[in-house]
């Protein structure tokens, strides 16, 4: 069966455009192999009408809503290649399934780099995070550690005085110049040139000289890199930025193969879910145009 479009990656940005495409009566397949990035958090906040509630039932409502579409088809795995051009795709998912397509959208998200520190991996998205707006307010103004993983953390302890009294841990990976002290000392940001042993409590740093230091969250600044390669095998190019590597778009959300899309994290920053919801609405709308025009 050949279908209008199959989607890869069915978190928030998948199905939004997967509706779009829905709702014009298309014949879509949304392959997805079930970890959503913010699985390991419990609620999911600057979504409007989706405040605090738990991000998997975000995700199980999206998905119930889009089965009541009669072209709608849904496969749980893995896929693997993608290969063909505009009109002839072909997908080929972990159990050596081939599934035919007009169009192809990834919408795989983001894998996130974290900083090698003992107990981060396990308080990521619990007490360690990356987005103040997603998780700032509940820390309720308390103490906040931000852990350094480059220049770019910079801007993050800069705006974290906005959520509670700051600290942040340079861990080596970078040197503030005189200015850069300056302008976090006017914002109230305390400087730890000390590195970091490992994390333990909820959310306490232990520095390599001992010392333990509690905080009501962190944050820290991860390096990304969409979560598959199937964009790449495709010969889709891919691009740098600020947070790592995404998938190169146009103002149409195209990549630079004719008839492949992309959205979501994998295709834009800053990373949110409603940014990704967003991102995915425009892409299904651009992509049942690329099928009428």
């Amino acid at each position: 069966m050949t279908h209008d479009v199959i989607v890869i990656g069915g978190s928030y940005a998948g199905m939004a455009a997967a509706l779009q495409l829905l709702r014009a009566r298309r014949k879509v397949l949304v392959i997805d192999a079930g970890k959503r990035r913010n699985r390991f958090a419990e609620e999911s906040h600057g979504f409007l009408g989706q405040d605090g509630v738990n991000p998997g039932e975000i995700a199980r409502k999206a998905r119930a809503q889009l089965s009541a579409y009669p072209t709608l088809a849904w496969a749980e795995g893995t896929a693997e290649q993608a290969e063909g051009e505009k009109n002839a795709f072909v997908v080929t998912t972990a159990d050596g399934a081939r599934h035919g397509a007009r169009r192809l959208l990834f919408a795989t998200g983001v894998s996130d780099a974290l900083p090698e520190i003992d107990g981060l991996r396990e308080r990521w998205g619990r007490s360690v995070f990356h987005c103040p707006y997603c998780h700032g307010y509940e820390l309720d103004q308390g103490r906040i550690g931000c852990i350094a993983t480059g220049p770019l953390s910079l801007h993050q302890a800069q705006l974290l005085p906005e959520w509670g009294e700051v600290t942040l841990f340079l861990n080596g990976s970078f040197a503030p110049d005189a200015a850069q002290r300056a302008d976090l000392a006017a914002r109230g940001v305390a400087i730890e040139e000390t590195p970091v042993a490992r994390l333990e409590g909820a959310a306490d740093v232990r520095l390599a000289d001992g010392r333990l230091l509690r905080f009501a969250g962190l944050f820290t600044a991860s390096r990304n890199a969409p979560s598959s390669p199937i964009a790449a095998r495709l010969g889709c190019a891919l691009e740098e930025t600020p947070f790592g590597t995404q998938i190169r778009t146009d103002a149409m959300k195209e990549t630079t193969v004719s008839g492949a899309f992309a959205c979501g994290d994998a295709a834009r920053v800053p990373h949110s879910v409603s940014l990704a919801v967003g991102d995915g609405a425009w892409a299904g709308a651009q992509l049942h145009r690329s099928l009428v025009f």
